[in-house]
């Protein structure tokens, strides 16, 4: 009993002498934040342009056939398949325009045997026109019945070739080496010339095409360097091919045009995030923790002049800075903060403009905490 009225008296001795110290002592402010900080570095960066854009097809060629009223017989392809130049895709009936075919044969046949006619009765009519068994208007009409007689052939020829092309137009072709990417016909389907039955990705090479603002349109080089992702995260390679020489007057932008040679797994018409790398140089980074976005507006926080009492315990103030390309966890500082500047890199995100903390190592910011519902009575 004498040693809890002993350990009682010397905490009420203790709590007095606190009630009565310094009141400049009992109102110092305690920092409500750990942080760590750091200080622009410098390294070697790829400047980068990071913008949106879809992936597109190089050239979709819309495919139809130049005969109307014919029943498609077979298609012979599918969405996906990849075709070689002059490859069969669609096949229309081509009952009538074969019988066509033959009947313009036959009347070349024809035209021919009335010209090989014609041919001889000139012969036998300048033989007896020599002997005076004929007279001259005889043998003038002998031969503007040749002459007909040529013409008639030709006439049957053309009418044959084109006989022949109607025959061929029964069976589409591939124009070019690509990819099926639509189909809008089915076997017995009657067609109509112009009308769309397959679209072609031309060599299935694809591209994307991003807007970007007008500013930055003339940084952007033919040939750049392009980063994409497929779907699956796969780093995809492609080359700036144009840059739109022209600006929207509405949106003030222009369009960019990159090939990609191993699309991976992209598709026409997918949405990607790509980086057009313009050059390498020499900058100043910041951890990307350091920089916080509020109202879409980058900020750092800058450590003011440490407290009197706690070299590590500062005020810091909010700055608005200018930010450039970003590197794995690194990020481009353009302005806004001098290479002197301490600036907060871990906890900057819990943090408004003149808030007290304490600055503590990287390795005793990233401790876990201890639960204090574990903590021993």
């Amino acid at each position: 009993m004498h040693r809890f009225a002993s350990l009682a008296g010397a905490a009420l001795v203790l709590l007095l002498a606190a009630c009565s110290g310094d009141p400049e002592t009992r109102n110092v402010q305690e920092p409500g934040l750990s942080v760590t900080t750091a200080q622009l570095r410098a390294t070697t960066m790829d400047r980068a342009l990071v913008v949106s854009g879809s992936v597109a097809a190089w050239q979709e060629m819309t495919l139809g056939v130049e005969l109307s009223g014919i029943r498609a017989a077979e298609v012979l392809v599918e969405v996906g398949d990849r075709v070689r130049a002059g490859s069969p895709l669609l096949r229309l009936d081509a009952r009538t325009l074969t019988v066509q075919a033959r009947q313009a044969e036959a009347s070349v046949a024809q035209a021919r045997a009335n010209l090989d006619l014609a041919r001889a009765n000139v012969a036998r009519g300048e033989q007896l026109v020599t002997q005076g068994l004929i007279s001259s208007s005889d043998i003038d009409q002998l031969r503007a019945e040749l002459a007909s007689a040529e013409a008639q052939l030709i006439t049957a020829q053309a009418d044959r070739d084109a006989a022949r092309l109607r025959l061929e137009f029964t069976t589409l072709r591939a124009p070019d080496d690509g990819v099926i990417s639509a189909r809008s016909v089915q076997p017995g389907q009657v067609v109509s010339a112009g009308e769309e039955l397959l679209r072609m990705i031309r060599r299935g090479r694809l591209e994307w095409r991003a807007e970007l603002a007008e500013a930055d349109l003339s940084r952007v080089p033919v040939d750049a360097l392009v980063e994409l992702a497929d779907p699956q995260g796969k780093r995809i390679l492609g080359r700036v091919r144009a840059v739109s020489p022209a600006v929207d007057p509405a949106t003030r932008t222009g369009l960019l045009y990159a090939d990609l040679p191993e699309p991976g797994d992209l598709r026409a018409g997918m949405f990607a995030e790509g980086r057009v790398l313009l050059d390498r140089a020499e900058v100043g980074v910041l951890p990307r923790d350091a920089v916080v976005f509020r109202d879409g507006i980058p900020y750092v926080f800058v450590a003011g002049s440490p407290a009197d009492t706690d070299a590590a315990v500062f005020n810091v103030a909010q700055r608005r800075v200018v930010i450039g390309s970003q590197q794995d966890d690194q990020i481009e500082i353009r302005d806004g903060v001098a290479a002197a500047d301490r600036v907060v890199a871990q906890g900057a995100g819990f943090l408004s403009d003149g808030d007290l903390v304490r600055e503590v190592s990287a390795h005793a910011a990233a401790a876990p905490r201890p639960d204090a519902s574990q903590a021993t009575p």
